[in-house]
């Protein structure tokens, strides 16, 4: 092996093994960051550690984070998902899957509510699961829809995910914002698409409900509970996406602003106590607390790996396979998906970008067509084995009859059909550019 890429290459396997022995992602980051850098660079690594650590302090952009947390633990505790999934599948009822098409549509608004996995993922996991297996439903199909649809909130703004992608690839948030709508619904879609498909082929997935439950709400209170529960979440998704994407008003403070309307809301629906604000305001903090150490010890780790020839070995691999430029991008996307197995997809977007982009910019790619291409890949690092998020939170909440087992098993289909929607994307970028061509 050449002596160049040894330490990076020690400093990636070591960072394996510490995730494989359970340990935290953001400690193993920055305690590989400490023990090479300080072999290596000696005391001369710290000073590197403090400005990246500053920098991330400084940035005005990331304050939109706790304020998108806490908009969403707010709507969360709102009640907005339990009314709108009871609504919708009532009116979809009467379809074969309509119970899964209900879930995935709500996964979709509630993922542009709120941008966090594992709120979407839990909600409609202790709302969804028990009515589909109460009506028939597949176990294995149940639990792999939720999983899928439940991590639409990577892609679909206002995802954390695309902010920080935002600020490491210098982008306007609100283009990237844009960028990621269109491949979000295309996703969505396939979901849909491959749920009519199979329930139509093997009905005793997924059969109807029964027309004596569906007699027992009138017609006029479905369509006036659904108005009820949808109208409110639109208002605020078109008012917060709306004024960042015309430019009103930055990410920070459309945060802001949709973090105050959904506290307005809950109060609204009747289900705002002092208990339940504290535990928004904790829980918020938690999750911020989280996502800010990742930022820390990814942004230390990178600077070790990069400054030790990490991004010169990683460009020799990407470039040396073939190819020519397509066959560069196969294999980005290829290690970004091996990276999601293992690593939080904040971690790999604090860990790819910096190796990444300078490659993109070489071959000549766009690089907001190209940071949305990752964004669509992230979504398998929440469903892969064996530390995809999205699983354990069903396992987390499911009832005892369903396995863990039963869970890799449902999520088999809907793998395939993220990497045809990345292949779409990659096909006809225009789904990536077009939205936010119109953002200056």
């Amino acid at each position: 092996m050449p002596p160049d890429i040894v330490i990076p290459v020690a400093m990636f396997v070591c960072l394996l093994v510490g995730l494989f022995m359970g340990h935290p992602v953001s400690f193993v980051l920055g305690g590989l960051a400490v023990i090479f850098g300080g072999c290596f660079w000696g005391p001369s690594c710290f000073p590197l550690f403090m400005s990246r650590i500053y920098g991330l302090m400084n940035n005005f952009i990331l304050v939109a984070i706790p304020l998108f947390i806490l908009m969403a633990n707010f709507l969360e505790r709102s009640g907005i998902a339990d009314g709108l999934f009871e609504s919708l599948q009532y009116l979809l009822g009467s379809l074969k899957g309509g119970v899964a098409i209900a879930v995935v549509v709500v996964c979709t608004l509630f993922a542009a509510c709120t941008g966090i996995i594992g709120a979407s993922v839990v909600t409609m996991g202790l709302l969804a699961l028990p009515a589909m297996l109460r009506r028939g439903y597949q176990k294995e199909l149940s639990v792999g829809t939720i999983a899928a649809a439940g991590s639409l909130g990577t892609l679909i703004p206002p995802s954390i995910t695309l902010i920080i992608i935002g600020d490491q690839a210098t982008l306007s948030v609100g283009k990237v914002f844009a960028g990621g709508i269109v491949p979000g619904l295309v996703l969505s879609g396939l979901y849909v698409v491959y749920i009519v498909v199979t329930c139509n082929m093997r009905p005793a997935f997924c059969p109807p409900m029964p027309a004596e439950i569906r007699a027992l709400v009138p017609l006029k209170k479905k369509l006036m509970g659904a108005a009820m529960y949808l109208v409110p979440p639109l208002v605020l998704i078109f008012g917060v996406l709306g004024v960042i994407l015309t430019g009103v008003a930055t990410p920070t403070e459309a945060a802001a602003v949709g973090a105050f309307l959904a506290l307005l809301m809950t109060i609204a629906y009747r289900r705002f106590t002092w208990e339940r604000l504290k535990e928004a305001i904790y829980s918020t903090a938690k999750t911020n607390c989280m996502v800010i150490m990742l930022l820390v010890g990814a942004t230390c780790f990178t600077g070790v790996f990069v400054g030790t020839g990490g991004g010169t070995a990683m460009a020799s691999l990407v470039l040396g396979i073939g190819g020519g430029k397509w066959g560069a991008f196969v294999v980005m996307m290829l290690i970004i998906a091996i990276l999601g197995m293992f690593i939080d997809p904040i971690a790999i977007i604090m860990f790819s970008f910096p190796l990444f982009l300078p490659i993109v910019a070489e071959l000549g790619f766009d690089k907001l067509w190209f940071v949305i291409m990752v964004a669509i890949n992230l979504q398998l690092s929440y469903v892969t084995p064996p530390f995809g998020y999205a699983l354990f939170y069903i396992k987390g909440i499911a009832p005892e009859d369903v396995k863990l087992i039963d869970i890799y098993h449902g999520i088999i289909p809907f793998i395939p059909l993220m990497i045809i929607g990345l292949v779409i994307c990659a096909i006809n970028p225009q789904l990536c550019t077009w939205l936010p061509s119109f953002i200056k």
